[in-house]
Formats: structure tokens, sequence, C-alpha cells
């Protein structure tokens, strides 16, 4: 069970669910006050249904990232993910996309593909995002936004649900589990009735600002986040994570596992990790299969010489990432056909916020797109589909 939410639906419970993430000093002070969030690009499934848009936020003229906010209940909640460092230009990149598809018929010597009349922003593999071109509502080409690859045809095989490959379009709504989704539907519900009440009007408009929620709103219990540092001691030390962004659209553990191993001071190169781990060359890359999810365990023991134990992690919990991070040791999530690292959450309790577990986020560095990656500051956690997790612990000093 699922439904479309209406567009001022849209709007007003992202921009409540901004403003309470704010109130609860989720986010450095000054990096969200008075940010204004602007009209949003729909996001499409595969199926022809918008899941979110992708919001930028605008904060007094500077560029302040954005925000990704749920138009459809699938996802439980409406804010799905804040990345306030990144800049979304879907001009520019439909610009792009459209010179892309230009070059890709001159080359083929297809005048077809450009006889289009509409172009969709399209999560092919969710959270991975495509330019989908259209000619009366069917399909002439999608091209994956960045590298402008043709993204694959949807593969007619048995695989299990949600265990797609790394470069493989899928339909989130459709692989969603209707358990999973009737839950989400509900926990989605209850907070639209709740952000309905009056007292909640200043906050609906798109402004946020500490000035906008009510006092009646308190915070259960105080907000607690941890960010990867260099060492354990956080009160001199800065942050110590850095994002590498996968050298192949297939490359995404290979990645990951260089972030990771970064961390420790084990600088390998992509390529090289990417040899460890089967996972071929620049020239003709492949991606790491579901049965061979254990090969990141082995390597991490591998390239390290054995000093660091790693560990795989099944369905992982927030608890799980949390209890790790407080260790101060990053992990490396999985997700349906993606991988990426995890280096820091928080955790919101509010009054308003009963349903679920208030704001469980988590700082993702993504390495897709391609050569670039971004960083998320924070992604849901009760939004997302979180197959494996690895940690590393040193062993040998």
């Amino acid at each position: 069970m699922d439904r479309d939410l209406k567009p001022t639906e849209i709007k007003q419970s992202g921009s409540i669910e901004l403003n309470l993430l704010h109130y609860a000093r989720a986010l450095p002070p000054a990096s969200l006050q008075d940010a204004q969030i602007q009209a949003g690009t729909p996001i499409y499934d595969i199926n022809g249904t918008v899941l979110f848009h992708r919001c930028p936020l605008d904060q007094k003229g500077v560029p302040a990232g954005y925000a990704d906010i749920a138009a459809n209940t699938v996802f439980g909640s409406p804010l799905i993910a804040l990345a306030p460092l990144a800049i979304w230009n879907d001009r520019a990149i439909l610009a792009q996309g459209q010179e892309a598809l230009r070059m890709r018929a001159a080359e083929t010597s297809n005048k077809k593909i450009i006889a289009y009349d509409e172009i969709r922003f399209v999560a092919f593999s969710y959270p991975k995002i495509a330019l989908q071109f259209l000619k009366g509502k069917t399909e002439v080409l999608m091209l994956e936004c960045f590298t402008w690859v043709p993204v694959p045809a949807a593969r007619d095989s048995k695989r299990k649900k949600l265990e797609p490959a790394n470069f493989e379009r899928w339909s989130l709504l459709d692989e969603t589990p209707e358990a999973r989704k009737k839950a989400n539907h509900k926990n989605f519900e209850d907070r639209i009735k709740a952000y309905a009440k009056d007292e909640f009007s200043g906050a609906r408009t798109g402004l946020i600002s500490l000035q906008v929620i009510p006092p009646t709103v308190i915070l259960l219990k105080p907000t607690r986040s941890y960010e990867i540092h260099y060492s354990g001691r956080t009160n001199d030390h800065h942050v110590c994570y850095e994002l590498r962004g996968q050298e192949t659209n297939v490359w995404c553990v290979a990645a990951s596992t260089q972030m990771l191993l970064d961390f420790y001071r084990y600088n390998y190169p992509q390529t090289r990790i990417a040899q460890q781990l089967g996972l071929g060359t620049l020239a003709n890359p492949n991606g790491l299969p579901y049965a061979r999810v254990g090969d990141v365990v082995t390597q991490l023991h591998a390239m390290s010489s054995n000093a660091l134990a790693a560990t795989m992690l099944t369905n992982p919990t927030f608890s799980q990432f949390t209890s790790e991070l407080d260790h101060n040791r990053p992990m490396i999530s999985f997700i349906p056909g993606h991988s990426r690292t995890v280096a820091g959450y928080t955790e919101a309790w509010l009054q308003i916020i009963l349903t679920g577990s208030g704001f469980r986020g988590l700082l993702v560095y993504d390495p897709w797109p391609p050569n670039a990656g971004v960083i998320t500051r924070w992604e849901n956690f009760d939004t997302q589909t979180y197959q494996y997790a690895y940690t590393a612990q040193v062993t040998t000093i």
C-alpha cells in the first residue's frame, strides 16, 4: 500500500521536517538558518510514478545544497535525505544530457533517438539518477546522469527482489515488499496528520528558521550526533574522512573499500582494489555480484596484511551503525544495487515525531556519481534498505 502525495503535501511536509531537524540542532547552527526551499525537480520511478522531488536550498542568494522530499508514502517519512554541500542544477544537467544524446545520435547514425518530446529524471536504480528521453510516452533512450552511458533495458531474470546488479534498472515501488509499504504508508500518514495542526502553519512556507517552530515542540532528549575523527579525541582533532568517487559506473564497492582503507592509511589506488575484488579493469569493469559479498571482508584482511579484523553484518540496524561509529570506525554500507560508506550519524527525538524513531540519520559518503561522489548529511535511515554493512577494527599495532 502506498499513495502519491499532493503538491501541497510535498512542500509542507518537507518544510516542516527540515525545520524540525534544524530546530533539533542536528546540523551546524548556521548551515540552514534562513534557507529557502526552492521548487523541486520531480524524480520518477521507472514505472512512471514520481518518487520524490529534489529541492535546491537557497540561503540569501547562496546555494545551500538540496533536500530530497518524498512524493510517495513508500518512503515512510517526508524527508529522505539532505545534502547541504552538494549542488543541484537541473537545467545544467538537462543541457548536458541533451548534448550527450545529440553526440550519440551522430556517432550511431541513429537520428530517431533525438525525436523526443519529453525528458524525465528517473531513479533507475534508487538513488542513482538518469535522464529518460520519451516520444509519446515511449522511451527512446535512457542515459545515466553525468556519465551519459545508456542504461540497459530491464533484465528478464529470476533474481531476488532488491538484489539488482550495480548498473541495472529496477523499480523501487515494484520491488519494495508489501508489508514494508503498508507500515511506511501508516507512518507517513501519521506524520501528515500531525503536521496538519495550525501550530505548524509557519513551518510550511519553505523558509527554514528557528523562529517558525512553536515553543510547544520540545526535545524529548538531547540530539546526539557523531562524526568520524582522526582519533577518539574529538576536542582537538578535526574531521578526518575523505570522499572517493567511483572511477567507473560499476565500481562503487571498490570506491567504498578505498574510502575505508584510506581512513586506516592503507592507500591503494582504486584500480588495485578493483583487481583484488575481481572487478575487472577501467576498460572492462564489472560489479560485485551478491554471491560474492563476503569478498569485501576477505580483501580488507588481505590488503591490511590482517592488521584489520573485518566483519560483515546482514540487515544492519541503526544501533549497529552507531555502535561502530561511536568507536570511531567508519563502515561500508550496501543498499540494493549500490555501495557507499558511512562516517557519522545523528538522532533527534521531538515531541511531535512519535511515529517510528523520530529522525535517525546517517552521514553517507556516496561514490556515485562516478569520479565525483556526494556527501549526504543526513540520509534518513528509516527510508532506505540496508542489506549489508562492513566494519574494520585494528587488531595489530
